[in-house]
């Protein structure tokens, strides 16, 4: 097909929900892509955040085909090798007790709450519900996770929300202190809002929010679902933070380029969900979880998570230098750029053009390269962004 047929044929069948940029990609290699046309392309997406590794790397690949010759699904009714195999290694290097895989980072959000919920109702009763999250979250588009996200942006036209949530502004420990006296049974929050602009939470903010937790038995749920396996330079966010959440979120990164959601939970909320209390047919697939088990090999990592921040501090560093870039901000190679005349959409299609893919968060420049992203790739792809930014 050619691509005006491509694009013809979803424009006529696909909801239209997305607004795509003018290019039909069609394969890559590490931080490099190509579309229909023969255009190639630096990648600063990683496809938001996901090709942790890369496009097509070769041991993700070998791993992916080979299960997929093997066995593609057989449901959660058996065992499979490559998810114990991926619980095993993933409670290992984390230090939780036990995970639970879904689809994605809505159900991996969805199951964290249902988690939170029932561990309060069965040590409290009911009315301890509420889930407290922060002002410019963002936590999925499930009904229940549009709820739980703390943009009005979002809270249009799907009325009603699921109920048991409330939002209290970033930073504002007394808000917080205030909110949870009514019937509250989890505080949940990204270390680093990414949708919401990539801004990092205040390090004394966390400490606090997490003591308060402990002192009240009330659950502290880290979403991190864009920060974690290693976008940060660390392999989880809550690490640069100094806390060990009771459940943490995941997903994108994870599974390298495949759908996988996970939450991890601590020793004291392994009895919590037992049989039948929360499920998913695709979850745990033998495909996802071969390749999930390679981008963790790679990335759970000291000096793999090393050479993470060294990227993201060179990337700082040289668009420190750029007149229109007004400040960054964010942890390892998750950047947002603020910048002090231009439009940030229009800075995004200016790059496309030139070879560059970026992405925005609200009114940034959002930069989410892959983890394996070569020191040329990087260079190339820093300074189209420098061009585009430097034009009249």
């Amino acid at each position: 097909m050619t691509f005006e047929a491509i694009k013809q044929a979803d424009q006529s069948y696909v909801l239209g929900t997305y607004g795509r940029f003018d290019a039909c990609i069609v394969k890559g290699q590490g931080a490099t892509c190509q579309d229909i046309e023969g255009r190639t392309y630096i990648d600063f997406t990683s496809g938001i955040g996901v090709n942790s590794i890369g496009y097509a790397d070769p041991d993700w690949v070998a791993a992916v085909s080979h299960q997929a010759g093997e066995l593609a699904h057989i449901s959660n009714l058996f065992y499979t090798t490559p998810g114990a195999l991926l619980a095993k290694t993933l409670c290992e290097k984390t230090g939780y007790a036990r995970v639970f895989f879904g689809n994605s980072g809505a159900e991996a959000n969805e199951g964290a709450i249902k988690t939170a919920r029932k561990y309060s109702f069965d040590k409290y009763g009911p009315g301890r519900s509420t889930v407290i999250t922060l002002v410019n979250s963002f936590h999925g588009r499930t009904v229940t996770t549009l709820a739980a996200t703390g943009q009005d942006v979002f809270h249009n036209y799907f009325y009603p929300f699921t109920e048991g949530f409330c939002h209290v502004p970033a930073g504002d420990f007394a808000a917080l202190e205030q909110a949870a006296e009514n019937g509250v049974c989890a505080v949940m929050l990204e270390f680093v809002q990414g949708e919401g602009g990539v801004i990092p939470l205040d390090q004394d903010y966390v400490r606090q929010v997490y003591d308060f937790c402990k002192q009240r038995d009330i659950l502290f749920i880290a979403d991190e679902v864009q920060t974690g396996i290693g976008r940060t330079g660390k392999l989880l966010a809550s690490e640069h933070f100094g806390v060990r959440p009771d459940i943490t979120t995941l997903a994108k990164g994870l599974g390298g380029g495949l759908p996988i959601g996970a939450f991890l939970v601590t020793e004291e909320l392994v009895p919590v969900m037992g049989p039948s209390t929360h499920a998913t047919t695709f979850g745990m697939n033998p495909i996802v979880c071969a390749g999930a088990n390679v981008v963790l090999r790679k990335v759970a990592n000291e000096q793999f998570l090393k050479e993470v921040v060294m990227k993201g501090e060179k990337i700082r560093s040289c668009l420190t230098c750029i007149p229109e870039v007004e400040s960054t901000s964010g942890l390892g190679l998750m950047i947002g750029v603020k910048l002090r005349h231009k439009k940030s959409a229009d800075v995004v299609r200016e790059c496309l053009k030139k070879g560059l893919m970026v992405l925005t968060a609200k009114d940034k420049v959002r930069l989410l390269p892959p983890l394996t992203i070569t020191d040329k790739e990087l260079t190339q792809g820093v300074q189209i962004l420098w061009d585009v930014l430097e034009s009249k």
